[in-house]
């Protein structure tokens, strides 16, 4: 019977719950998963490029290197955002986030498919086959941008159960630089540079982090290394 009982608790000991490392084994996975979908992007923005040459008559201009720059940014800044989130840390203290940290990544997965699906919009729009004015191309890109970067800042808020004032201020920095491509696209102003100032959306939540972020969370800014005391 004490045989038994100790063969339980072994099998316990050794159980995903009971193992240290786990909640950073499920942050990588998803983190892995995030970087995949994000592939996307890349196919979005490759498609975006070939439209801005084509249309210029396979000559490079400064609208097709904008449209260029533009894509590969957005994509990357999108993925600097979500390793913003100090996910293993959190998990590992709080094994009971997990759940609604998992499922929650559910809107930040089909917001970067959404994304790479909209600059192939924009791509589309730039070979003049679409059927739909310059606003609604943008509007296909910004949108899951915002839905993304909303999903980010929630479950953020959720692993540490708050949202105070740099939070928001992070999102209304954000919230102009969604609204302003959209707002010059219906003005007349070329697609190239209305993706362009959407780039920088992101951009806020980065610099914010860089800036203030990581110090208000105790950690380390990006390629900084973690001082050690013995």
């Amino acid at each position: 019977m004490d045989r038994d009982r100790a063969g339980r608790l072994d099998r316990l000991d050794r159980s995903p719950a009971a193992d240290p490392g786990c909640a950073g084994h499920i942050a990588e996975r998803y983190s892995l998963l995030a970087i995949i979908a994000l592939g996307e992007g890349i196919v979005g923005a490759t498609a975006s490029l070939s439209a801005a040459v084509e249309a210029a008559h396979g000559h490079w201009t400064w609208k097709a290197a904008l449209v260029g720059v533009a894509g590969v940014g957005l994509t990357f800044g999108l993925w600097w955002v979500y390793f913003v989130m100090p996910s293993a840390e959190v998990l590992h203290r709080n094994r009971s986030k997990c759940f609604g940290w998992g499922y929650g990544h559910y809107f930040v997965f089909v917001a970067i498919a959404a994304v790479g699906a909209g600059l192939h919009v924009s791509g589309v729009y730039l070979e003049d086959h679409a059927k739909i004015s310059a606003t609604a191309a943008v509007l296909a890109v910004m949108v899951p941008v915002a839905v993304y970067l909303v999903a980010i800042l929630a479950l953020s808020s959720y692993l540490v159960d708050s949202i105070d004032a740099f939070h928001l201020t992070l999102l209304g920095g954000t919230a102009v630089f969604l609204a302003l491509p959209v707002l010059l696209a219906a003005a007349g102003v070329p697609m190239a540079v209305c993706l362009a100032l959407l780039m920088l959306a992101p951009a806020v939540t980065i610099v914010g982090y860089e800036l203030l972020g990581h110090r208000r969370q105790g950690r380390p800014r990006a390629g900084r290394p973690v001082r050690r005391t013995s």
